[in-house]
């Protein structure tokens, strides 16, 4: 009776607020929701009035009469547009929250490595606003790690590589801590632009947001391995930029591979950076565990083989790495005392 009674109380919550996607796990229960980081929305009198969130919202991207928008309001890993955030994330709470709950609930929230005291500070207001009790922060690839089920309490090494869809979060860890790390903005939304970007230079065909992320999903690649079967291809279905009219266009594995050499690069680099600004004891444990990849990112074909032939070290992936993070996040909620040397305050 009585833990029924407290379960009515709150229902304390994780979030991965991601550029791509949000994701909620709730305590006890696990991830209840996956949705887009999209919202929709008009301006009325100077006033903005939300339409959709989330799925809803996605599906109006490109597609929108000039008195609506649909945004992302997170770029980069980060709060662009405030107040837009603060209702998506508000929709968020009330859908997993609702009003079965009599008191608003504790929120573990996972930020981008080196976020400023002012887009923490931002990000802490909107869950605040949206009706959180108390506020917690943790790092990405902290969350990321402990998702992946590394040892981060050991006095071991253990390095990630986070590939979001607005950043890519690299990081050693031991004893708790992140030893070194660093994050840049290439992810999956760079991958999305270098597609777009490759076509409409190379093929003069424009296409949207929406068909770049099927292209990629479908056939990208990191790098197409030799013996590969590249004989698969996509239609790809865009306007004629010198003609002006629609026109399909298939498209080879080979071809997105070579669109995405910049992005992969850039990953690659940041990799590399890290493991050279890693203390050589750590960098020891590394050659023996190797690296561990997460994020929706690393799902791209041959990005793991990628990293083992340009760092020369083992490479796994995850899991699941579309949760690694939020699973993360969820276990700093479900084990708080336990893990709370991970957590960040916020100042001001």
């Amino acid at each position: 009776m009585i833990l029924n009674v407290l379960r009515l109380l709150s229902s304390d919550m994780a979030i991965d607020l991601g550029t791509a996607n949000t994701l909620i796990y709730v305590k006890g229960k696990g991830v209840v929701l996956d949705e887009p980081s999209v919202v929709a929305y008009v301006e009325v009198g100077g006033k903005r009035r939300v339409l959709a969130v989330g799925d809803d919202a996605k599906q109006m991207l490109g597609r929108t009469p000039l008195n609506v928008k649909a945004i992302r309001p997170l770029r980069d890993g980060v709060i662009a547009d405030f107040e837009v955030a603060e209702e998506m994330i508000k929709y968020f709470i009330h859908k997993v929250h609702n009003r079965r709950y009599l008191m608003a609930p504790h929120v573990v929230i996972c930020i981008p490595y080196g976020a400023t005291e002012v887009e923490r500070r931002a990000i802490n207001e909107a869950a605040e606003k949206a009706g959180a009790r108390r506020v917690f922060l943790v790092e990405e690839p902290m969350a990321a790690a402990i998702g992946a089920n590394l040892p981060v309490r050991e006095p071991a090494g253990s390095m990630v590589v986070d590939v979001g869809g607005g950043t890519t979060e690299v990081a050693v860890i031991s004893l708790g801590g992140i030893v070194h790390a660093e994050s840049v903005r290439v992810g999956g939304d760079s991958m999305d632009a270098a597609i777009t970007e490759f076509l409409r230079r190379r093929h003069n065909l424009l296409i949207g947001e929406a068909m770049a992320e099927s292209i990629k999903k479908k056939i990208g690649a990191a790098m197409v391995m030799e013996g590969e079967d590249d004989g698969e291809t996509f239609p790809t279905k865009g306007r004629d930029s010198s003609l002006g009219v629609p026109r399909e266009l298939l498209l080879t594995r080979s071809q997105v591979a070579e669109s995405l050499a910049e992005p992969v690069s850039q990953i690659v680099n940041v990799v590399k950076r890290v493991l050279e600004r890693t203390p050589p004891e750590l960098s020891a444990d590394i050659v023996d565990r190797g690296i561990v990849m997460t994020g929706g990112g690393s799902l791209l074909l041959n990005m793991d083989q990628v990293l083992r032939e340009t760092t020369g070290l083992p490479v796994a992936l995850a899991e699941d790495p579309l949760l690694s993070v939020v699973n993360g996040t969820g276990r700093c909620l479900e084990e708080i005392e336990g893990l709370k040397e991970v957590l960040l305050q916020v100042y001001g």
